[in-house]
């Protein structure tokens, strides 16, 4: 499930782009873009193994646009090639300037489980196993990190995030002496 929402978050806005340009209705858009990701989650692990998942995710897109279009007897045409990907560079990549900022003031405990599970890429098992703890209480401890973290970055640098839980922008100065 991780490799479709890790694919969904990086060509979701894409897939809305080309949809909207081809219907000029954001409402449709939206409700062919859902049937999409349906299609993906039926996929199920299927879909992690897919070699390129934008293309998969593009030509599933186009087959239900024209399938669209078939319903509603419009015929326009869909073109066979891919929009070229233009690489959008999302606020959250220039934050990690921020970070060493946000981590000094978490606790040790906390800047460890961030440091292990986030950072180093340690599992959430493992960490649990390093510190003798039980899965759900590193799991916990682990999500209250992020948690202190999220507070620490939204202090430290002036993060503003939007209605989904996203980073919409931050002040990039960072107040290093908070």
């Amino acid at each position: 499930m991780k490799c479709i929402t890790d694919a969904w978050d990086l060509h979701e806005r894409e897939l809305r782009g080309f949809l909207y340009n081809r219907v000029k209705d954001p409402d449709l858009a939206e409700d062919l873009l859902q049937d999409v990701f349906l299609k993906a989650l039926a996929e199920n692990s299927n879909f992690c193994t897919l070699d390129n998942t934008r293309a998969w995710l593009f030509r599933v897109t186009r087959n239900r646009l024209i399938d669209y279009y078939r319903t509603q007897h419009v015929h326009e045409e869909v073109p066979e090639q891919l929009p070229e990907v233009k690489p959008v560079e999302e606020p959250v990549v220039h934050l990690s300037q921020c970070l060493p900022t946000a981590l000094e003031q978490l606790s040790p405990e906390d800047r460890e489980a961030i440091e292990f599970c986030d950072l180093d890429g340690m599992s959430q098992v493992e960490y649990a196993e390093h510190k003798g703890l039980t899965v759900p209480g590193a799991k916990s401890r682990i999500q209250r990190a992020r948690k202190r973290l999220r507070e620490a970055l939204k202090g430290a640098c002036h993060v503003i995030f939007d209605e989904q839980g996203k980073v919409c922008c931050f002040d990039s100065s960072c107040d290093t002496d908070s």
